[in-house]
Order: structure tokens, then sequence, then C-alpha cells
């Protein structure tokens, strides 16, 4: 992981090679490449009494299993666990609104909807589904501007998880004799766990481009109702946006992600029926390319209007036991600010 860091933070010093020289002018987001690509969150602050209210909708695709960094079969999985998953579609509704009650602070808060539908297969052949559907955790954080000169700003990130998902989401499943029982982990809509978030995130500008390195980290306060808690969540992005125009800027993006494995065991779950019960199977590293498109409405009634999107593909991959394999990720976003 050390190693993967380190050219991580290779490659965000390499990005910065964009840097003018000293001028009086500031950071502004009020150009197409003044947002970060559309998956990544809180890469901005508002001016005072600014308003920004935001719609995202997120696809994640992941099927055939891994183990590790290595492709993994079903008889791989069935030798120790009854089922298997085959692919997972993960479809998020999320909503964002933000306020600047001044030019230093930014208020956030970001609600979410989620739809889980997971195929798997038994031993004996037999397939089957499983889905679920609600409203996830919800987050408010606060964006604090350190400073903001020579087209270059830095901004910190403090913020706090309130667990309104749920954790005990069910289904009837072939082997449970017409009863109802509680899907494991991946299925479920929230965390159960109060939860805080650190983040930090540079940006800079010149007249064609834009670019921004930030370091987030969610951790999970305490154990749920269940006596377990997910992983802690540690994410680096890296990004560089070209004007296309006066109103449209394309992207690319590069992340790595730490997942730690699920702390504790639900007792209302047994580890050998399937591999997503089975805590072992939790956890992972991630290294994402991603492409956006940003499109700025710059003048007329709809001044401030953004519509965006961006698609992200794994370029590595390494999953503690045997889990689905991510295959990408698609975002469509609309932002609108306004005084």
């Amino acid at each position: 992981m050390n190693k993967i860091l380190i050219a991580m933070l290779c490659i965000a010093s390499t990005l910065t090679f964009a840097q003018e020289k000293e001028t009086s002018n500031l950071w502004s987001s009020g150009r197409p490449d003044g947002h970060a690509p559309i998956s990544v969150m809180a890469d901005h602050v508002h001016h005072k009494k600014e308003i920004m209210v935001s719609y995202r909708y997120m696809t994640m695709d992941m099927r055939q299993l891994r183990q590790g960094t290595d492709d993994a079969t079903n008889a791989d999985a069935h030798a120790n666990y009854m089922v298997a998953p085959q692919d997972m579609i993960m479809n998020m509704h999320m909503l964002g609104f933000m306020y600047a009650p001044s030019d230093k602070i930014t208020l956030m808060v970001m609600a979410n909807y989620l739809e889980n539908d997971m195929t798997l297969q038994m031993r004996n052949g037999n397939q089957f589904s499983t889905s679920t559907n609600g409203f996830g955790d919800i987050s408010i954080n606060a964006l604090y501007s350190l400073f903001n000169k020579n087209r270059k700003a830095l901004h910190a990130q403090i913020g706090v998880s309130i667990p309104t998902g749920s954790i005990e989401e069910k289904n009837v499943l072939p082997m449970s004799m017409g009863n109802a029982v509680q899907l494991p982990y991946p299925m479920q809509l929230g965390t159960g766990s109060f939860g805080t978030k650190l983040g930090l995130t540079y940006l800079g500008q010149c007249d064609k481009l834009s670019w921004g390195h930030q370091l987030t980290g969610i951790i999970n306060i305490n154990d749920n109702d269940q006596d377990y808690k997910f992983g802690n969540r540690y994410n680096f992005n890296n990004w560089i946006a070209a004007k296309a125009g006066d109103n449209l800027s394309v992207s690319i993006r590069l992340e790595g992600i730490l997942v730690d494995e699920i702390d504790g065991q639900s007792p209302a779950l047994t580890p050998m029926m399937v591999t997503t019960a089975d805590t072992a199977n939790s956890g992972e590293t991630f290294i994402n390319s991603g492409f956006g498109l940003n499109y700025l409405i710059i003048n007329g009634g709809l001044k401030g209007l953004r519509f965006a999107a961006e698609c992200t593909t794994p370029l590595y991959q390494d999953l503690n036991g045997i889990q689905l394999k991510q295959n990408y990720n698609l975002t469509f976003g609309m932002q609108y600010a306004f005084h």
C-alpha cells in the first residue's frame, strides 16, 4: 500500500506543472472547469450567502468474482460457501444542498436513495436474486476556506454521518422456508454507525486548465445495533480539467481508495451461507481512472446551472477474500448555484 501512496503523491506533484506565475487573481468556480468531476464531493466553497442545490445519479456495475488481485470462479466460492454472488447493480440518487454563511465557511448536507440488485448462484447451479431500496445515511459537513490567492485555493472539511439508512433489510430466499431473512452487508442501505469525515482539498487554475488534489477519510465511530461497523474509507483524488470553450470542459481523474475490513459480525447472518455474509470478504484497495464532462450555462435566466457526467473504471483492484469485482461507475449530475 505504501508504494501505491507514493505513486499517487508523485502523480499529484506532476499535475501541478500547470501552475503559472503569481497573479493577483483568485481561484474561481465560475468557469466550466471550476468544479471537480461530478463524482467528487465537497470540492469547492461558496461566497457569502451563495446557495447551491445538486442532484446526482450514480450507477455501479459489479460482476465476476475476484480474490485478491486474481479472478476467481464459482467453484472457488462454493468450496467454502453455499452461495456465490454473480453480479450486483447499485443505483444511487443523491441530493445536495450547500450554503455559505460567510466567505470562509460553507455548509453542506447530502442525502441519498439507494437501489440494490444482486444475482446469486447456489451450489446446485440454481440462481436467484435479492433487492433492496430506500434512503441511506445523511451527512452534514462544514468546509473552511484556508486561503484563496494567486489562482490557488485550499479548504478543509469536517463532517458527521448520521445513520438514517436501514441495516435490517430482508428478503425471502430459496433456502429460507418462505420466511424473510436478513440480507448480507452489501445489500444494506446504511451503516448503522455514526461517522466522521475529514478532508483537505487543494485547487489551482491557469487560463485554460484547472486541477485539484483531495484527501478524505470516513471513520465509523461506534458499533451499530448488530455489533459491527463498516470499515473506514480513505480516498485520494487527483484531477485536471481543460476548457473546451466558454461553456464546456473535459476532465481526467485518478483516484486511490482504501477500505478497511468490516469490524465485528452481525448475529443475524451465517457466514458460511454466502461470501457476502462473511466479514473476511470485505475491504479493498482500488486505483480508478475517470473521464468527465462539465457544461455550464453562463447567460440568461438559467445562469449558474451545470450539467456533468463522468465514467470511472478500475485500473487496479485488490479485494480481501472473495468478492465481486467492480466493472464501471457512471455518474450524471446537475448543479445550480445562486444568491
